[in-house]
């Protein structure tokens, strides 16, 4: 999710490359020590649980300590994968997503440092146009990959009139993200069970200024009023479910599982509307081999 480095502020929840954010150790790459955010409050899962829950990875940029995730996605088709826009941003990669040649999607792989599952090459990578970094707003990305995902592996996007938008829905949010809010990173998948919360909720939390600005639009507010299960540093770009189907996309918010900062979810149906309307007909290809 994108939070800000300091918590005061708020900012996208990815992790920091490891080359910027700490010394390296000489013999092996130390752990970020920032990244877009992780389930915190939540529990381990199994992938099998979530097998459209992969991991995003650069081993050049983020170290081989955690084999090199700084992001989540959600596999919407065999070769199809939706992220966090600003998890495609030059400050994050080092350079444009095009130009990162270890960029991989990690599949079908609970614990991090396993040798479950796959790691697959992205052939392309599209940015929404429309994403504005410093508002928030639009942030989701499109990864095609150069190989499937096994079949079984993908989670169909809720509509505009989908119920798992509704304010109280239950929704589960996965990721490899901080467990702590202070830098606890998971080497396995974890889940936390949150809600829907109202609009304006999230309104009267991100008016606008340095906490950012929230748009009911195209954003999606989740957590607890109160504080609690939460996505944090590391998590963006992963998904949130309600009902079986994705209904949001890690993205932004202020710390991690405060009282009175939600969490705020790019809303699936805006990547729909979105890739609906686009020239190469993106989103007719999106369910592929669904």
């Amino acid at each position: 999710m994108r939070r800000r480095l300091a918590r005061a502020l708020a900012r996208p929840l990815v992790i920091a490359a490891a080359t910027t954010a700490i010394p390296l150790a000489a013999a092996e790459p130390a752990a970020p020590a920032v990244a877009d955010r992780i389930v915190v409050g939540g529990f381990p899962v199994d992938v099998a649980q979530s097998p459209w829950t992969v991991a995003l990875s650069s081993r050049d940029r983020f170290g081989g300590t955690r084999a090199g995730q700084f992001c989540g996605g959600v596999a919407v088709g065999r070769t199809t994968v939706l992220t966090a826009a600003h998890c495609m941003n030059e400050e994050v990669l080092g350079a444009p997503p095009d130009r990162v040649p270890d960029l991989r999607v990690i599949s079908g792989r609970t614990d991090l440092l396993s040798d479950e599952g796959e790691e697959i090459e992205v052939r392309e990578t599209w940015v929404n146009p429309g994403y504005d970094p410093l508002g928030n707003s639009g942030d989701f990305a499109v990864l095609t990959l150069a190989a499937p995902l096994p079949s079984g592996s993908v989670i169909g996007m809720a509509g505009t009139d989908d119920p798992g938008y509704r304010a109280d829905t239950p929704a589960t949010v996965y990721g490899w993200g901080d467990t702590t809010g202070s830098g606890t990173y998971a080497g396995s998948l974890h889940a936390a069970r949150v809600r829907v919360l109202r609009d304006t909720l999230c309104e009267e939390a991100y008016p606008g200024g340095g906490e950012g600005t929230y748009h009911a639009g195209t954003m999606l507010c989740a957590g607890e009023e109160a504080g609690g299960p939460d996505a944090c540093q590391g998590d963006s770009g992963g998904p949130l479910v309600a009902e079986g189907r994705l209904i949001g996309l890690v993205s932004w918010g202020s710390g991690c599982g405060w009282a009175d900062s939600p969490g705020v979810y790019t809303r699936v149906s805006e990547v729909v509307r979105t890739l609906d309307g686009a020239p190469d007909g993106r989103a007719g290809r999106a369910p592929d081999g669904a």
